[in-house]
């Protein structure tokens, strides 16, 4: 698993006052926007602090520590954000949907395929499975039955039917 997370990328400014529009999709936002959490910029992940954060719309807008005026970050503008796996303090159990990628699908002990991709659309999450056809599977209970972490498996039902 990666020390880094891709959270998203900043898109924008917003106001005088630095405040950072951030465009992510991101499964655990509740875990990464808060005051005094860590985030990463850039390739050269540049560390900075939230000083404050608010929804707006589809963005999530930050200010950062030390930045009051708009000048200051339009450093930041078009970079992409990152949080450290270690700071999100997960439980043994929990996951991130990126952590699915590649592991193998499995329905009544036959295996379907390999994931490969999260696709984020507008009703749901569908993880993309590559197997003898490349299908996809809704994230939701009616699919998954359970998820393996230590052996790498999905445990799948009905994905049969969607391998049209």
């Amino acid at each position: 698993m990666r020390e880094y997370l891709y959270i998203g990328k900043i898109v924008n400014t917003h106001g005088i006052k630095g405040e950072l529009r951030i465009l992510s999709n991101f499964e655990r936002k509740n875990l990464i926007f808060k005051p005094d959490f860590k985030l990463y910029i850039g390739l050269e992940k540049e560390e900075e602090i939230i000083n404050t954060y608010r929804p707006h719309k589809e963005f999530d807008m930050v200010t950062l520590k030390n930045y009051t005026n708009i000048n200051d970050v339009l450093k930041y503008k078009g970079k992409m954000v990152y949080a450290k796996r270690a700071d999100l303090h997960l439980q043994e159990n929990e996951y991130l949907y990126e952590d699915l990628i590649g592991m193998r699908v499995v329905e009544n002990e036959k295996t379907l395929g390999k994931i490969k991709e999260i696709v984020y659309n507008k009703s749901n999450i569908l993880l993309l499975v590559w197997g003898d056809k490349k299908f996809y599977i809704p994230l939701q209970d009616a699919f998954i039955k359970q998820v393996d972490l230590k052996n790498r498996i999905v445990l799948v039902d009905k994905g049969r039917d969607l391998m049209l």
